[in-house]
């Protein structure tokens, strides 16, 4: 009896349930596409971070724009600027060690030769005045032992002391006083040395004097003296000397010796160099008590 019952009243609760399957239909109809857009968004890429503030005026966004803009470009500049300055600093001790090179080579050659190379000589110039180691102060000075009656060598090196003067003239501007001595004085008057002179450079001057003071000149040079002491009229005889220019400050005080090795344009440009270094006695006393005194011992 119960059984035919439920049996009975199947179609009423089908009747009962239907409209509650429909309505749950109907929803499940409406989820399932607002589930499939929210899938689709998330599947979307996301869009790279910006660096606008959120929720910042349109100024602000602009300046922004324009700081990072700005930021960029200084770091470029700054790169630039590090290295012209890393290489300005870089040529400057560059520089800077060069000149304390030729400073301290100058000053060991004085250290090494003011007993040895330079000193008082009382001379004759080719217009017959007095010319004493008094007149090397005052500007650099270029001396060169030879003799007239030289076959080769002298002409050779005047020549190239006509081209040393011209250079440092032409392209650096500094006159120098060059000074020919002779290793011969029985033959090298001053009229002689004139004469001899005029066909080479018109700055040269001719120092010529007795045999005694020639003599002591070209020992306190250290120059190669051969010449007889005791000589008859028309005795041939031969002349030997030393190959130098020696490169004097305006002190009267030697600076360093030029010798075969340079030719013209090597020798005014080591000339140059010294004399772009070249530091007065008193100041470089000073140098050497001051805190960077090591720098020039």
């Amino acid at each position: 009896m119960i059984r035919t019952t439920n049996l009975l009243r199947l179609p009423q609760l089908g009747r009962l349930f239907a409209p509650t399957v429909l309505r749950n239909s109907r929803c499940l109809s409406h989820t399932f596409p607002r589930a499939n857009e929210l899938n689709e968004q998330v599947m979307k890429p996301k869009k790279p971070l910006s660096r606008i503030p959120v929720g910042g005026s349109e100024s602000v966004r602009e300046q922004t724009v324009k700081t990072g803009s700005t930021v960029e470009f200084s770091t470029g500049r700054a790169l630039v600027l590090f290295l012209v300055v890393g290489a300005g600093l870089t040529y400057f001790f560059k520089q800077e060690k060069k000149r304390l090179e030729i400073q301290r080579e100058a000053e060991t050659n004085r250290g090494m030769g003011k007993p040895l190379i330079g000193g008082d000589f009382n001379l004759v110039d080719h217009n017959g005045n007095p010319f004493t180691q008094e007149k090397l102060k005052g500007k650099f000075s270029v001396l060169y032992f030879g003799f007239s009656h030289c076959p080769d060598i002298c002409p050779d090196e005047l020549d190239k002391l006509g081209l040393i003067l011209e250079n440092m003239k032409k392209n650096h501007g500094v006159t120098l006083q060059p000074i020919f001595i002779t290793c011969d004085p029985a033959r090298d008057s001053p009229e002689v040395l004139k004469e001899y002179l005029s066909e080479f450079h018109p700055d040269i001057i001719g120092l010529t004097g007795d045999y005694d003071e020639i003599k002591k000149c070209c020992k306190n040079f250290r120059v190669y003296f051969s010449t007889p002491r005791d000589l008859k009229p028309g005795q041939d005889y031969l002349v030997d000397h030393s190959i130098f220019f020696y490169l004097m400050d305006p002190e009267g005080e030697f600076i360093d010796v030029l010798g075969r090795q340079y030719d013209a344009e090597g020798a005014a440009e080591k000339i140059k160099q010294h004399i772009s270094v070249y530091v007065p006695k008193d100041a470089r006393e000073k140098q050497k008590q001051g805190w960077l005194g090591f720098l020039f011992k």
